[in-house]
């Protein structure tokens, strides 16, 4: 493998190495294979064109649209032009991509699961990572700045991720790869030096086995081991410095990280995946609280209101915070009319649980807590403020329990105009299905309430809908139509759906996201755990506020206003018989799954030991690797085509003029004594290169319509050059001093070394540029027509491989063969 290979695949090797730092980030590492392969795909571009050789930035340009379109295929094939080719189509889905990718990872909770937006912010940035170590280390020659990508992608994973006990293994990873990458790149400069002599006498080698390259291999371990050093005191810096408060080695639950981990801290952030809190093989306590309510079965504890629907996932609008006053105002919408009951409520909240939101029954009307606090009043939400959390904290709320009848649900009057224009509004992204399946489920609704009931019982009963908490959490503008579709998902589907559809009819709605009643404790507390993380929506009814609903199969409790639901038909009154209850507490899972009970089997409450490894959802990452490499194949091949003989050009051109030693004189390193030794070239060299050079010389006359003419004398042909193309000055004494260094290579007895050719021949190819017409340099450099000699080089091999061939044993066996079928065929 020469230098520059080891040095590309050195490269290549740093940035996956570093970019193992995100894979604790995404909770499936499937898109660490896609990312290796179209990177060696992208560093093969790349390869290619400096074997060319191209140009630094050319090289550079190829890679980059290399990259672009694998990215294309992988991501936004469909709408591609023909699969491959980005078009406007192709980069507003990258926008759109990349877009949800970067709210998703806002909204998500550590590890995040790996949605398409996700995985394309993850690939590109590898790709983009290695394009410019790539390009900095091999296409420039400069390793050393090409730690600073590399450094930046693992402080990118380093600061979004928790690294729990794993932290060091990821900077380990990272650091190998970029001592690697060094590492080749001083073998490289090492193997450019080639054999040192001193040029005096030395004293006899030590007796062992010795090489010419015994020094330079030294040279490479000891680089190895001061890298090696260099690690090591990197990775136990760290664990033997106490004013560290935090590094490779802080063990999990030591710093503020959030997420769930054992012994860690546990936070619900306000757009965190659910799904993460569900599937923990154990339902920590989060709170513990006592209160005032006859029964607890609708003490739902709210965090934050999510009531920006963009089509895509629900999001909370950003609203300026006030003081937390002593009295929260009144919930808007709340008639004196209502039936409602002041409860009291303590919470205690446990030293591993740290929040930036209050949880709080709805709708509260005194806080008193400790700490810095601030009030949201659209939401009616408390947010710690610099930094305050309700890690260890005890408050005391006092709240009301609304109770409205189905009665004064189905009279309440339309909503004012302004919550109508601010919560019924769907972007047009939103699937024409969404809304055509809330008409049909709440067809022959007398009104809104009416149509609320028959959505919550849809999704809750009638719907064919199941519970699964292994479906990926999804986004994108269909992510509602899939989940309609697929009928499988846990609270996040349910309440997203069920709110999205309400206001597809009109209907006021928004998302709450919190925790649902936890499990009476024998004291008469309840324990709120992880496992009662929830989500539920909020619709609006003028009188009743903001009521809550629960479409969710198995899971919280249904609201007694929706039992006694009234038939279209029949008065506010009447209703049918009662919904199935669901249980309010959750029933803690069973550690064997052979021991879970039948009816929690049938509630879908039995964890597995362990996370599936498939699901639904788009976890998908995309077309396989046959089809990506055949595609990236056949883009490389179309755009290459079309180059060929421009880039044979310049590769004839580098090999003639360029490469080390293409002077008359070549000078060895330093010897160790000071000074540089100088050699002459043999005689056989010297007409090698000349002879080049001239080739060179009229290939580049040729390309500009002056043809080679081997009838005349070089000083003959030089002659005709410099006045067919117009030469003058430098660039015509250049032609004919190249034609002399010929003359005297062709005829003198000892030629002599003539330092310059190749840039003789350079202020020649200039000269001619500069004389020729635009049409005909864009035809030197794109179609030179020096380029027929790869033709006549193709028809001199084909030819002599006929005759070797011909004269060969084949060639025997098929005239013997030949003889014996005419000797048949002549006795037939």
């Amino acid at each position: 493998m020469t230098g520059r290979a080891r040095l590309t695949v050195s490269a290549a090797v740093a940035a996956l190495a570093a970019s193992c730092a995100m894979l604790p980030l995404v909770d499936k590492s499937t898109w660490i294979l896609q990312a290796a392969f179209l990177l060696t795909l992208q560093s093969t571009a790349g390869a290619l064109a400096r074997r060319v050789p191209l140009a630094r930035p050319v090289t550079v340009a190829v890679q980059a649209l290399t990259g672009l379109l694998l990215l294309t295929v992988a991501f936004a094939g469909r709408q591609a032009v023909a699969g491959l080719l980005p078009g406007p189509e192709a980069f507003h889905e990258f926008g759109q991509l990349l877009q949800e990718g970067t709210e998703d990872v806002g909204r998500y909770a550590i590890p995040a699961p790996a949605t398409a937006g996700i995985r394309l912010l993850l690939v590109g940035g590898v790709l983009a990572v290695g394009l410019a170590v790539d390009a900095v280390a091999v296409t420039y020659r400069s390793a050393a700045p090409a730690g600073l990508p590399l450094l930046a992608l693992y402080s990118v994973a380093a600061g979004l991720g928790q690294g729990g006990g794993f932290g060091w293994l990821w900077f380990l990873a990272a650091a190998s790869g970029y001592l690697l990458l060094l590492l080749a790149e001083g073998r490289d400069r090492f193997d450019q030096w080639g054999r040192v002599f001193s040029g005096g006498r030395t004293a006899p080698p030590a007796p062992g086995p010795a090489t010419a390259g015994g020094g330079r291999l030294a040279r490479v371990r000891t680089g190895r081991r001061i890298g090696a050093l260099a690690l090591g005191i990197a990775l136990a810096g760290p664990a033997v410095l106490p004013t560290m408060q935090s590094g490779l080695f802080q063990p999990a639950g030591r710093g503020d990280a959030q997420g769930a981990g054992r012994g860690g801290v546990t936070s619900v952030k306000p757009l965190v995946a659910l799904q993460d809190s569900l599937n923990q093989p154990e339902n920590r306590e989060l709170l513990r609280l006592r209160s005032s309510a006859e029964n607890t079965r609708d003490l739902y504890l709210r965090i934050v209101a999510l009531d920006r629907f963009d089509g895509a996932a629900w999001q909370t609008t950003e609203r300026p915070l006030t003081p937390l006053p002593e009295a929260l105002p009144a919930p808007a919408g709340l008639a004196a009319g209502v039936r409602t009951t002041r409860i009291d409520t303590s919470v205690t909240a446990t030293d591993g649980y740290a929040q930036n939101y209050l949880p709080l029954p709805y709708p509260a009307e005194e806080v008193r807590t400790e700490g810095r606090w601030r009030y949201e009043p659209e939401g009616r939400i408390l947010a710690g403020d610099r930094g305050q959390t309700t890690r260890g904290i005890r408050y005391q709320v006092s709240s009301l329990q609304v109770e409205p009848t189905a009665a004064q649900l189905a009279g309440a009057p339309a909503p004012p105009g302004e919550i109508l224009r601010a919560y019924t509004r769907v972007p047009p992204s939103l699937p024409p299905v969404v809304a055509q399946t809330a008409r049909k489920v709440t067809a022959g609704a007398a009104n809104a309430y009416q149509q609320a009931v028959m959505l919550q019982d849809w999704f809750a009963v009638g719907g064919g809908f199941q519970y699964d908490t292994q479906v990926a959490s999804g986004t994108g503008a269909d992510a509602v139509a899939r989940f309609l579709a697929a009928k499988r998902g846990f609270c996040i589907h349910f309440s997203f759906s069920m709110a999205a559809m309400a206001r597809t009819l009109g209907i006021p709605a928004r998302v709450a996201v919190g925790f649902m009643p936890g499990t009476p404790m024998a004291d008469g507390s309840v324990s709120v755990g992880s496992k009662d993380a929830h989500a539920w929506p909020e619709l609006y009814f003028e009188g009743a506020g903001w009521t809550r609903f629960e479409p969710t199969p198995s899971r919280g409790t249904t609201p007694d206003y929706t039992v006694a639901e009234p038939s279209p038909d029949a008065g506010p009154g009447a209703g049918p018989a009662p919904l199935p209850e669901r249980s309010a507490a959750v029933p803690q899972a069973p550690k064997d799954p052979d021991a879970c009970p039948p009816a929690q089997k049938r509630l879908g409450e039995c964890q597995s030991p362990a996370r599936a490894t498939e699901g639904g959802g788009t976890d998908s990452w995309g077309p396989s690797a046959g089809t990506v490499a055949g595609v990236a194949v056949a883009a490389l091949t179309a755009l290459g085509l079309p180059l060929l003989p421009m880039l044979w050009r310049r590769r004839v051109r580098a090999r003639r003029l360029g490469g080390p030693g293409r002077h008359a004189e070549s000078a060895r390193p330093p010897a160790a004594g000071g000074g540089a030794e100088t050699v002459a070239l043999p005689d056989a060299v010297t007409a090698e290169r000349t002879l080049a050079a001239w080739r060179e010389l009229t290939d580049c006359a040729w390309d500009y319509g002056i043809p080679p003419d081997d009838s005349r004398s070089p000083r003959g042909a030089a002659a005709r050059v410099v006045t067919a193309g117009a030469l003058q000055g430098a660039a015509a004494e250049s032609a004919l001093r190249v034609a002399a260094a010929v003359e005297q290579v062709l005829y003198a007895p000892r030629p002599r070394p003539v330092p310059g050719l190749a840039d003789d021949v350079v202020r020649v190819r200039e000269g001619l540029r500069a004389a020729a017409g635009r049409g005909a340099r864009l035809r030197a450099v794109l179609l030179p027509r020096s380029s027929a000699r790869l033709l006549w080089g193709f028809s001199r091999r084909r030819s002599a491989a006929a005759r070797r061939i011909r004269d060969g044993r084949l060639g025997a066996a098929w005239r013997r063969t030949g003889g014996v079928l005419r000797t048949a065929a002549r006795r037939i």
